[in-house]
Protein backbone atom coordinates (compact mmCIF):
# COMPACT_ATOMS: atom_id res chain seq x y z
CA UNK A 1 0.00 0.00 0.00
CA UNK A 2 1.04 3.76 -0.98
CA UNK A 3 2.12 5.11 2.72
CA UNK A 4 0.49 8.38 1.09
CA UNK A 5 -2.68 6.84 1.20
CA UNK A 6 -2.91 5.63 4.57
CA UNK A 7 -3.47 7.67 7.42
CA UNK A 8 0.04 8.46 8.51
CA UNK A 9 -0.35 9.26 12.89
CA UNK A 10 0.91 11.25 14.76
CA UNK A 11 0.81 10.81 18.69
CA UNK A 12 0.67 14.70 20.81
CA UNK A 13 2.07 14.68 24.29
CA UNK A 14 0.22 17.13 26.36
CA UNK A 15 2.99 17.64 28.83
CA UNK A 16 2.99 18.58 32.46
CA UNK A 17 -0.64 19.25 33.00
CA UNK A 18 0.49 22.43 35.77
CA UNK A 19 2.66 23.84 33.09
CA UNK A 20 2.27 25.79 29.48
CA UNK A 21 1.44 22.53 27.18
CA UNK A 22 -2.31 22.34 27.93
CA UNK A 23 -3.03 25.48 26.72
CA UNK A 24 -0.53 25.63 23.89
CA UNK A 25 -2.41 22.26 22.36
CA UNK A 26 -5.88 24.06 23.03
CA UNK A 27 -4.51 27.36 20.81
CA UNK A 28 -2.79 24.99 18.23
CA UNK A 29 -5.69 22.73 17.51
CA UNK A 30 -8.35 25.13 17.21
CA UNK A 31 -6.91 26.83 14.55
CA UNK A 32 -8.39 26.18 10.99
CA UNK A 33 -6.83 23.55 9.26
CA UNK A 34 -5.68 23.53 5.38
CA UNK A 35 -8.27 22.44 3.46
CA UNK A 36 -8.14 17.95 3.41
CA UNK A 37 -7.17 18.44 -0.22
CA UNK A 38 -4.44 20.73 0.04
CA UNK A 39 -2.50 17.86 2.52
CA UNK A 40 -2.20 13.74 2.49
CA UNK A 41 -3.75 12.45 5.53
CA UNK A 42 -2.45 13.01 8.90
CA UNK A 43 -4.35 11.87 12.14
CA UNK A 44 -3.56 13.42 15.54
CA UNK A 45 -3.90 11.14 18.46
CA UNK A 46 -3.49 13.82 21.67
CA UNK A 47 -2.35 11.62 24.60
CA UNK A 48 -3.36 13.57 27.61
CA UNK A 49 -6.52 14.63 30.15
CA UNK A 50 -9.64 15.91 28.57
CA UNK A 51 -10.88 17.69 32.12
CA UNK A 52 -7.31 19.43 32.12
CA UNK A 53 -7.76 20.65 28.21
CA UNK A 54 -11.78 21.47 28.40
CA UNK A 55 -10.55 23.51 31.54
CA UNK A 56 -7.60 25.29 30.03
CA UNK A 57 -9.98 26.37 26.88
CA UNK A 58 -12.04 27.75 29.38
CA UNK A 59 -9.43 30.09 30.58
CA UNK A 60 -8.56 30.86 27.08
CA UNK A 61 -12.16 31.57 26.49
CA UNK A 62 -11.83 28.68 23.57
CA UNK A 63 -14.18 26.30 25.17
CA UNK A 64 -16.56 26.19 22.30
CA UNK A 65 -13.96 26.40 20.01
CA UNK A 66 -12.30 23.26 21.43
CA UNK A 67 -15.70 21.34 21.31
CA UNK A 68 -15.46 21.87 17.74
CA UNK A 69 -12.24 20.49 17.15
CA UNK A 70 -12.71 17.59 18.63
CA UNK A 71 -15.15 16.73 16.04
CA UNK A 72 -12.41 17.07 13.49
CA UNK A 73 -12.17 13.28 12.45
CA UNK A 74 -8.91 13.78 12.17
CA UNK A 75 -8.11 14.55 15.71
CA UNK A 76 -8.64 12.01 18.24
CA UNK A 77 -7.99 12.76 22.39
CA UNK A 78 -7.40 9.85 24.69
CA UNK A 79 -7.80 10.61 27.72
CA UNK A 80 -4.62 8.71 29.78
CA UNK A 81 -5.37 10.56 32.98
CA UNK A 82 -8.54 12.33 35.05
CA UNK A 83 -6.94 14.84 37.10
CA UNK A 84 -8.63 16.88 39.74
CA UNK A 85 -8.72 20.48 39.15
CA UNK A 86 -6.20 21.05 42.59
CA UNK A 87 -3.89 18.12 41.14
CA UNK A 88 -3.75 20.04 37.42
CA UNK A 89 -3.86 23.67 38.51
CA UNK A 90 -1.76 25.71 36.16
CA UNK A 91 1.86 27.14 37.77
CA UNK A 92 1.54 25.05 40.88
CA UNK A 93 3.57 21.66 40.07
CA UNK A 94 1.97 17.95 42.01
CA UNK A 95 3.14 14.95 42.39
CA UNK A 96 0.18 13.42 40.30
CA UNK A 97 0.58 16.34 37.43
CA UNK A 98 4.37 14.41 37.68
CA UNK A 99 2.80 11.32 37.17
CA UNK A 100 1.00 12.06 34.69
CA UNK A 101 3.40 13.38 32.02
CA UNK A 102 5.05 10.61 32.36
CA UNK A 103 2.53 8.41 32.04
CA UNK A 104 1.44 10.67 28.53
CA UNK A 105 5.11 10.26 27.36
CA UNK A 106 4.98 6.56 28.32
CA UNK A 107 1.59 6.10 26.14
CA UNK A 108 3.33 7.69 23.21
CA UNK A 109 6.35 5.31 23.03
CA UNK A 110 4.30 2.17 23.83
CA UNK A 111 2.41 3.29 20.78
CA UNK A 112 5.18 4.07 18.30
CA UNK A 113 7.26 0.29 19.40
CA UNK A 114 4.17 -1.06 18.18
CA UNK A 115 4.29 1.20 15.18
CA UNK A 116 0.98 2.78 15.76
CA UNK A 117 2.08 5.79 14.78
CA UNK A 118 5.03 7.47 12.70
CA UNK A 119 6.08 10.53 14.43
CA UNK A 120 5.61 12.07 18.18
CA UNK A 121 5.22 15.78 18.98
CA UNK A 122 5.62 16.35 22.56
CA UNK A 123 4.81 19.01 25.34
CA UNK A 124 7.44 20.35 27.85
CA UNK A 125 7.74 18.24 30.72
CA UNK A 126 9.57 19.43 34.07
CA UNK A 127 12.31 17.05 33.99
CA UNK A 128 12.57 17.10 37.91
CA UNK A 129 9.17 16.39 38.60
CA UNK A 130 8.89 13.79 36.13
CA UNK A 131 12.21 11.99 37.88
CA UNK A 132 10.69 12.06 41.01
CA UNK A 133 7.63 9.90 39.56
CA UNK A 134 9.73 7.38 38.62
CA UNK A 135 11.41 8.69 34.60
CA UNK A 136 14.52 7.08 34.70
CA UNK A 137 15.73 9.47 32.05
CA UNK A 138 17.09 12.98 32.08
CA UNK A 139 14.56 13.70 29.61
CA UNK A 140 12.69 13.07 26.19
CA UNK A 141 15.62 12.54 24.06
CA UNK A 142 17.47 9.82 26.37
CA UNK A 143 13.78 7.99 26.63
CA UNK A 144 13.02 7.99 23.19
CA UNK A 145 17.05 7.02 22.42
CA UNK A 146 16.26 3.75 24.60
CA UNK A 147 13.28 2.46 22.81
CA UNK A 148 13.38 3.64 19.51
CA UNK A 149 16.86 4.46 18.03
CA UNK A 150 17.64 3.61 14.93
CA UNK A 151 21.36 5.24 14.39
CA UNK A 152 24.62 4.77 16.59
CA UNK A 153 23.33 7.34 18.75
CA UNK A 154 20.38 9.57 19.64
CA UNK A 155 20.94 13.67 19.06
CA UNK A 156 19.05 16.53 20.26
CA UNK A 157 18.85 18.85 17.78
CA UNK A 158 17.55 22.50 17.61
CA UNK A 159 16.01 23.64 14.46
CA UNK A 160 15.47 27.07 13.51
CA UNK A 161 15.36 29.04 10.43
CA UNK A 162 18.85 30.95 11.34
CA UNK A 163 20.79 28.21 12.42
CA UNK A 164 20.42 24.15 13.29
CA UNK A 165 22.72 22.92 16.53
CA UNK A 166 23.28 19.57 17.36
CA UNK A 167 24.36 18.51 20.82
CA UNK A 168 27.35 16.03 21.95
CA UNK A 169 26.11 16.28 25.47
CA UNK A 170 23.11 17.23 26.88
CA UNK A 171 21.50 17.26 30.17
CA UNK A 172 25.00 16.89 32.26
CA UNK A 173 26.53 19.26 34.85
CA UNK A 174 29.14 21.32 33.24
CA UNK A 175 31.68 20.24 35.47
CA UNK A 176 30.82 16.11 33.60
CA UNK A 177 30.99 17.48 30.19
CA UNK A 178 34.61 16.94 29.49
CA UNK A 179 35.18 13.83 31.21
CA UNK A 180 32.00 12.14 29.54
CA UNK A 181 33.12 13.15 25.33
CA UNK A 182 34.95 10.44 23.93
CA UNK A 183 36.54 10.08 20.72
CA UNK A 184 33.95 6.97 19.54
CA UNK A 185 30.28 8.84 21.23
CA UNK A 186 31.28 11.82 19.13
CA UNK A 187 31.88 10.04 15.97
CA UNK A 188 28.58 8.35 16.66
CA UNK A 189 27.23 11.95 17.02
CA UNK A 190 28.31 13.43 14.10
CA UNK A 191 27.74 10.40 11.85
CA UNK A 192 24.12 10.72 13.47
CA UNK A 193 23.63 14.02 12.38
CA UNK A 194 24.94 13.77 9.14
CA UNK A 195 22.77 10.92 7.91
CA UNK A 196 19.46 12.85 9.51
CA UNK A 197 20.07 15.82 7.65
CA UNK A 198 20.02 13.43 4.32
CA UNK A 199 17.09 11.36 5.39
CA UNK A 200 14.92 14.07 6.81
CA UNK A 201 15.94 17.87 5.91
CA UNK A 202 17.21 16.75 2.06
CA UNK A 203 20.14 17.93 1.90
CA UNK A 204 22.69 15.09 -0.46
CA UNK A 205 25.59 16.68 1.04
CA UNK A 206 25.72 18.04 4.44
CA UNK A 207 28.41 20.67 6.23
CA UNK A 208 28.75 20.10 9.85
CA UNK A 209 31.06 22.59 11.79
CA UNK A 210 32.39 21.05 15.01
CA UNK A 211 32.80 23.51 17.70
CA UNK A 212 35.59 23.45 20.57
CA UNK A 213 35.19 22.74 23.69
CA UNK A 214 37.61 24.87 25.41
CA UNK A 215 38.59 29.06 25.21
CA UNK A 216 39.89 29.77 21.54
CA UNK A 217 39.44 25.45 20.91
CA UNK A 218 42.07 25.35 23.70
CA UNK A 219 45.05 27.43 21.80
CA UNK A 220 46.85 24.79 21.22
CA UNK A 221 46.88 22.64 24.30
CA UNK A 222 47.22 25.87 26.58
CA UNK A 223 43.78 25.40 27.37
CA UNK A 224 42.82 22.22 27.50
CA UNK A 225 44.05 18.98 25.18
CA UNK A 226 40.52 18.13 24.75
CA UNK A 227 40.55 19.11 20.75
CA UNK A 228 44.07 17.41 20.05
CA UNK A 229 42.56 14.32 22.35
CA UNK A 230 38.91 13.47 21.16
CA UNK A 231 37.56 16.22 18.84
CA UNK A 232 40.28 16.20 16.07
CA UNK A 233 40.61 12.28 15.85
CA UNK A 234 36.78 11.92 16.26
CA UNK A 235 35.89 14.65 13.07
CA UNK A 236 38.98 12.27 11.12
CA UNK A 237 37.05 9.13 12.01
CA UNK A 238 33.68 10.05 11.15
CA UNK A 239 34.50 11.84 7.69
CA UNK A 240 36.29 8.63 6.67
CA UNK A 241 32.77 6.85 7.38
CA UNK A 242 31.62 8.91 4.45
CA UNK A 243 32.33 8.50 0.77
CA UNK A 244 31.52 10.16 -2.89
CA UNK A 245 27.99 8.17 -3.31
CA UNK A 246 27.30 9.76 0.64
CA UNK A 247 29.38 12.63 0.58
CA UNK A 248 29.64 14.82 3.93
CA UNK A 249 31.89 17.83 5.10
CA UNK A 250 32.82 17.91 9.02
CA UNK A 251 35.15 20.82 9.90
CA UNK A 252 36.72 21.60 13.27
CA UNK A 253 37.47 21.77 16.30
CA UNK A 254 36.45 25.08 15.77
CA UNK A 255 37.30 28.44 17.71
CA UNK A 256 33.56 28.43 19.67
CA UNK A 257 33.14 32.16 20.01
CA UNK A 258 33.89 32.74 16.39
CA UNK A 259 32.18 29.61 15.35
CA UNK A 260 28.17 30.77 15.40
CA UNK A 261 28.60 34.29 14.18
CA UNK A 262 30.46 32.65 11.04
CA UNK A 263 27.47 29.95 10.42
CA UNK A 264 24.71 32.74 11.12
CA UNK A 265 26.05 35.75 9.43
CA UNK A 266 29.17 34.32 7.19
CA UNK A 267 28.87 33.89 3.25
CA UNK A 268 26.10 32.28 2.54
CA UNK A 269 27.46 29.15 0.05
CA UNK A 270 30.30 28.32 2.77
CA UNK A 271 27.30 28.18 5.99
CA UNK A 272 26.72 24.98 8.01
CA UNK A 273 23.99 22.53 7.45
CA UNK A 274 24.42 22.32 11.51
CA UNK A 275 26.68 23.10 14.19
CA UNK A 276 27.49 20.55 16.52
CA UNK A 277 27.88 21.56 20.27
CA UNK A 278 29.79 19.66 23.00
CA UNK A 279 27.43 20.81 25.62
CA UNK A 280 23.68 22.28 26.12
CA UNK A 281 24.29 25.74 26.68
CA UNK A 282 26.95 26.64 24.23
CA UNK A 283 24.65 25.42 21.64
CA UNK A 284 21.41 26.52 22.90
CA UNK A 285 22.15 30.01 24.04
CA UNK A 286 22.75 31.12 20.66
CA UNK A 287 19.88 29.52 18.97
CA UNK A 288 17.70 30.49 21.41
CA UNK A 289 18.81 34.52 21.44
CA UNK A 290 18.13 34.04 17.37
CA UNK A 291 15.38 31.88 16.94
CA UNK A 292 13.53 31.68 20.59
CA UNK A 293 9.95 31.81 19.27
CA UNK A 294 10.37 29.51 15.81
CA UNK A 295 12.87 26.77 17.27
CA UNK A 296 11.94 23.00 17.48
CA UNK A 297 13.79 20.11 19.34
CA UNK A 298 14.48 17.50 16.94
CA UNK A 299 15.41 13.83 17.94
CA UNK A 300 17.91 12.65 15.30
CA UNK A 301 18.44 9.31 15.19
CA UNK A 302 15.33 7.35 15.91
CA UNK A 303 12.40 4.88 14.00
CA UNK A 304 10.17 7.86 14.13
CA UNK A 305 9.83 11.72 13.86
CA UNK A 306 10.03 13.36 17.37
CA UNK A 307 9.73 17.42 17.76
CA UNK A 308 8.98 19.34 20.83
CA UNK A 309 9.40 23.15 21.05
CA UNK A 310 12.41 24.66 22.17
CA UNK A 311 10.97 25.92 25.46
CA UNK A 312 10.17 24.40 29.35
CA UNK A 313 6.74 24.36 31.38
CA UNK A 314 7.14 27.59 32.38
CA UNK A 315 5.29 27.49 35.79
CA UNK A 316 5.42 31.11 35.98
CA UNK A 317 3.14 32.38 33.24
CA UNK A 318 0.81 28.64 32.96
CA UNK A 319 -2.84 29.75 33.16
CA UNK A 320 -2.64 32.84 32.84
CA UNK A 321 -3.27 33.61 28.60
CA UNK A 322 0.26 34.40 28.20
CA UNK A 323 2.20 31.74 26.18
CA UNK A 324 2.82 31.82 22.56
CA UNK A 325 2.15 29.04 20.36
CA UNK A 326 4.81 29.85 17.70
CA UNK A 327 7.10 27.33 18.49
CA UNK A 328 4.95 24.30 20.06
CA UNK A 329 2.98 24.89 16.19
CA UNK A 330 5.91 25.44 14.55
CA UNK A 331 7.25 21.73 16.33
CA UNK A 332 3.51 20.08 15.23
CA UNK A 333 4.64 21.53 11.44
CA UNK A 334 8.17 19.88 11.42
CA UNK A 335 6.89 17.07 12.78
CA UNK A 336 4.05 16.53 9.94
CA UNK A 337 6.81 17.56 7.07
CA UNK A 338 9.24 14.83 8.32
CA UNK A 339 6.70 12.70 8.56
CA UNK A 340 5.44 12.85 5.34
CA UNK A 341 8.66 13.25 3.87
CA UNK A 342 9.84 9.95 5.23
CA UNK A 343 6.58 8.12 4.10
CA UNK A 344 7.00 9.55 0.51
CA UNK A 345 10.93 8.27 0.65
CA UNK A 346 9.89 4.72 1.68
CA UNK A 347 6.83 4.64 -1.27
CA UNK A 348 9.69 5.29 -3.89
Amino acid sequence: MNMLHAPLRLALTMGDPCGIGPELWVRILCEPCPAPEAQPVVQRLLLGDAGVLERAATRLGLSSAWQRALTDPTLLLHSVTSLTEPQSEPGKPTQEAGAAQVAYLQAAVNLAVRGDVQGLCTAPIHKGWAKAAGLLFPGHTELLGAHLRSAPKEVMMLAGPSLRVALASTHLALREVAGALSIAGLVDTLVTVAHALRLDFGIAAPRLWVAGLNPHAGEGGHFGDEEARIIAPAIAQAQAAFDGSQPADIQGPMVPDALFRAAVFGPPAQRPDAVVALYHDQGLIPLKLLDFDRAVNVTLGLRVVRTSPDHGVAYDIAGRGLARPDSQRAALDLCTRLTLGRAASSAR
